[in-house]
C-alpha cells in the first residue's frame, strides 16, 4: 500500500517467531478492521524467524499500511522485539498483540475509544482462550481457522475454559482495572495499549528480561509509577491460538525474570511477588499484599527498641548485625546494621543520620549476599505476617546470616 495517507491513528506492533501461517490469519483480520486501513499502520517485529514470515508480510503490503522489522535470533527477546518495533511508530497510540491471536473486527477501533478521554491511560484488552490452566480446547484452532473470529467467540464464550485466565481477578472488582490493589499483575502483554509518549517516558520494556513472563508486569509497573491509570476493554477482545504450553519450561523464565524485577525495584510488593512465584502461587500475590497493607496499618506505631536492646546486649562486639522489622526507632547502643522494614517511612526516619543501613523490605527475599551477617534479629512487628511468612523468612535469616534469633511474643520456629 503506497503511504500516502496522513499519520496513523495507531500503530499495532505484532512480535513474531516461526508462526507465519498465524500472523497470516492475524494480518488477514487487521485488513477486515472497522477502521479504515488508512488509519492505521501494522508493525511486525520478527524476533528471528527462519520461516517465511517475510513473504507472508510482502504479500499483505497492498492491502496494510505495513513495517517489517528482523532481529537476529539470539533467543526469546521480545522485549526488544517491542521496543525496536515502537521506534519505527509513527502513530500516538501504540497497540501491542502477541503473534497468536485472533482479532476482533473492531480491535483498533476499540483501543483507540478506550483512550478517547482526557485521563493518559494503559489499556488491556480481554483475550479469550487464554488460560494455562486449562488443556486446549478440542476444535478450537479448526473453527478459528476456517470461521470470523466474531463467529468462535458466539460459540465458545460460555466455556469456563475459553475465558481469559484474569476474568475471576477482574471480576472481583467488576472490572474496575483502575480499583485494583495490584492492576499491574494483570498487566498482560498479549493484548494492551498506551501512548507512545508513555511507553517511551518509562523507557519500553525491559531489554535484560528474556525468554517469557514478567516484562509486561513490569511495564505496568512503571506506567503505574508515572501516574497512568489502568483500564480493561472487555470489547477490545484477542483470541488466543490454541496450543500446548509447557509451563515447566516457562515458569523458572518467569521466576528468573521476576527475580531481575526486584533487583530493579527492591521493595515488598515485588519481594514478596518474586516469592510466590518462586512457589509457583502467583495468585496469592494481591491478598499477600492486602494482608501486609493492613497489617502495616495496625503496627504503624510499635517500637521494637526495647526488644532489639536487650538481644545486642547478648551478642558479642564486633558481629554484624541485620534486622527484620525494626521500625522507626533504634536502640543507640545497636552497632552499624543492616536495617529493614516493611514500612519504607519507618525505616529512613530510623536510620536517618546514622551508619545503620536501610532497606525498605519484609525479609522474605532480601538482595544482601549469601552469610553476609553474623546474626538476625527477626523483630515481633513482623508477628502479623508469621503465619504467612515464617518458612521464607527464616530461610532468607539463615541464608544472610550464621546466627538467626527471633524477638518478641509469638515469634517462634515452629
Amino acid at each position: 500500500m503506497t503511504d500516502s495517507a496522513p499519520t496513523p491513528r495507531a500503530s499495532v506492533i505484532i512480535p513474531t517467531y516461526n508462526r507465519a501461517d498465524l500472523l497470516r490469519l492475524m494480518l488477514e483480520h487487521l485488513s477486515r478492521q472497522t477502521l479504515p486501513v488508512t488509519e492505521f499502520e501494522v508493525i511486525v517485529s520478527d524476533d528471528g524467524s527462519g520461516d517465511d514470515t517475510a513473504a507472508v508480510v510482502a504479500s499483505f503490503t497492498d492491502r496494510l499500511r505495513l513495517k517489517y522489522w528482523f532481529q537476529e535470533d539470539l533467543g526469546d527477546r521480545v522485549s526488544l522485539a517491542r521496543n525496536n518495533a515502537a521506534t519505527l511508530a509513527e502513530a500516538d497510540l501504540l497497540i501491542f498483540l502477541d503473534g497468536g491471536g485472533m482479532l476482533a473486527p473492531d480491535l483498533v477501533e476499540r483501543h483507540l475509544a478506550a483512550h478517547d478521554v482526557p485521563q493518559r491511560r494503559a489499556v488491556c484488552g480481554y483475550a479469550w482462550g487464554y488460560d494455562p490452566r486449562y488443556p486446549a480446547l478440542e476444535g478450537l484452532d479448526r473453527d478459528l481457522a476456517a470461521m470470523h473470529p466474531e463467529q468462535v467467540l458466539a460459540k465458545y464464550r460460555d466455556l469456563p475454559a475459553f475465558r481469559d485466565i484474569r476474568h475471576e481477578p477482574l471480576a472481583a472488582w467488576d472490572f474496575a482495572f483502575d480499583a485494583l490493589p495490584l492492576p499491574w499483575q494483570l498487566f498482560f502483554g498479549l493484548n494492551c495499549s498506551m501512548r507512545a509518549a508513555d511507553f517511551h517516558a518509562v523507557g519500553g520494556f525491559d531489554e535484560d528480561m528474556t525468554g517469557w513472563g514478567c516484562e509486561d508486569l513490569e511495564m505496568g509497573f512503571k506506567l503505574q509509577r508515572a501516574g497512568i491509570a489502568f483500564h480493561f476493554a472487555t470489547d477490545a477482545w484477542i483470541i488466543e491460538w490454541p496450543h500446548e504450553r509447557d509451563m515447566s519450561k516457562r515458569w523458572p523464565q518467569m521466576v528468573a525474570n521476576t527475580f531481575k524485577f526486584l533487583r530493579k525495584y527492591p521493595e515488598p510488593v515485588i519481594e514478596m511477588g518474586y516469592v510466590l512465584c518462586a512457589a509457583d502461587e502467583y495468585w496469592r500475590w494481591e491478598p499477600c499484599w492486602l494482608e501486609l497493607r493492613s497489617w502495616s496499618e495496625q503496627v504503624a506505631e510499635v517500637d521494637v527498641a526495647d526488644e532489639l536492646a536487650q538481644a545486642v546486649a547478648r551478642i558479642g562486639a564486633g558481629e554484624r548485625i541485620a534486622v527484620f522489622g525494626a521500625g522507626a526507632v533504634l536502640p543507640p547502643q545497636l552497632p552499624p546494621s543492616v536495617v529493614a522494614d516493611f514500612d519504607a517511612a519507618l525505616v529512613r526516619r530510623a536510620t536517618a543520620g546514622t551508619e545503620h543501613t536501610a532497606l525498605h523490605a519484609v525479609g522474605v527475599r532480601t538482595l544482601l549476599e549469601d552469610q553476609s551477617v553474623d546474626t538476625v534479629l527477626v523483630t515481633s512487628r513482623l508477628a502479623g505476617l508469621w503465619d504467612t511468612w515464617r518458612e521464607h523468612i527464616l530461610t532468607e535469616a539463615h541464608r544472610i546470616g550464621r546466627k538467626v534469633e527471633l524477638l518478641g511474643p509469638g515469634m517462634t520456629a515452629g
